[in-house]
């Protein structure tokens, strides 16, 4: 089942500013490379549904959705997938030894979801395990999404250091490959710590929570430009965004459980 999650904030901002240079190519740090797929349209109506998939409010051009959903007819569908870590229960879906295991050998967990973090500390483990989401990204082609969103990119900022960025990197681009093999787009979720490395890793565009919030949206900006789309979860956050990026950046607020509409708990609200 689908679910959201609050990005751990032990962020260490982003600095990087100005040109990239990679494969003898000058770029400008919100320029992906020309043969990329295209990223969602700036500054469009955006719709996080990852909770449950419902009609489109109108205006809305973006939806993210579940890969077990359909994507919205007539929109540009990002398809968000849990790629880090284990759904909840789902632990005997992987390998045991692609669960991470602790020095005493239990499962590791991230305990705000109650997920298996998967051990991506080896070359050989990220490729099975990207054997694994690549089939999911896979069938998010074939159903017709146009983009990817894996979730939990920052697994290793919440495990004890068993994992680090340099592992992150090196899965996700494995997972950029595969995308950009199936004509996707792939996102960077949250992690402003790494959104300096998007071009070398092959993230064309952002899905970020939060970043009005936590004051982030210009870190994010200063590596992807207006590629970005933010959740909200509060009134603050909303308002915070809107003031310094509403003109540029697709936004809306969402309850924090991401709820279909008709749901008691549903929230939605935009610039």
């Amino acid at each position: 089942m689908s679910r959201i999650r609050v990005p751990s904030r032990k962020y260490v901002r982003v600095l990087a500013a100005g040109s990239v240079v990679l494969a003898g190519v000058l770029l400008n740090p919100a320029t992906a490379s020309a043969d990329a797929p295209a990223p969602p349209p700036a500054h469009a109506g955006f719709d996080y549904q990852i909770g449950g998939a419902y009609t489109p409010p109108q205006g809305v051009g973006v939806v993210s959705r579940d890969h077990t959903a359909s994507p919205a007819s007539g929109l540009y569908n990002i398809c968000y997938i849990n790629a880090f870590q284990a759904q909840p229960g789902a632990e005997s879906e992987w390998d045991s030894d692609l669960l991470l295991h602790d020095a005493q050998g239990n499962v590791f967990y991230d305990t705000d979801w109650n997920e298996a973090l998967l051990d991506i500390s080896t070359a050989d483990k990220r490729e099975r395990i990207a054997a694994k989401v690549g089939n999911w990204i896979d069938e998010c082609g074939e159903k017709g999404f146009q983009a990817v969103e894996p979730d939990n990119y920052d697994s290793y900022s919440r495990s004890n250091g068993l994992l680090n960025a340099a592992d992150a990197e090196a899965f996700i681009k494995l997972l950029s490959a595969r995308s950009h093999a199936d004509g996707l787009a792939i996102a960077q979720k949250n992690t402003v710590e790494l959104a300096a490395d998007r071009v070398d890793n092959g993230l064309d565009f952002a899905v970020v929570e939060e970043c009005g919030a936590y004051s982030e949206c210009g870190d994010y900006t200063a590596a992807f430009g207006d590629h970005i789309v933010v959740i909200e979860y509060t009134e603050e956050g909303l308002a915070n965004a809107c003031d310094g990026w509403g003109d540029q950046l697709s936004i809306v607020r969402r309850d924090l459980g991401v709820s279909p509409a008709g749901s008691s708990e549903y929230v939605r609200e935009t610039c």
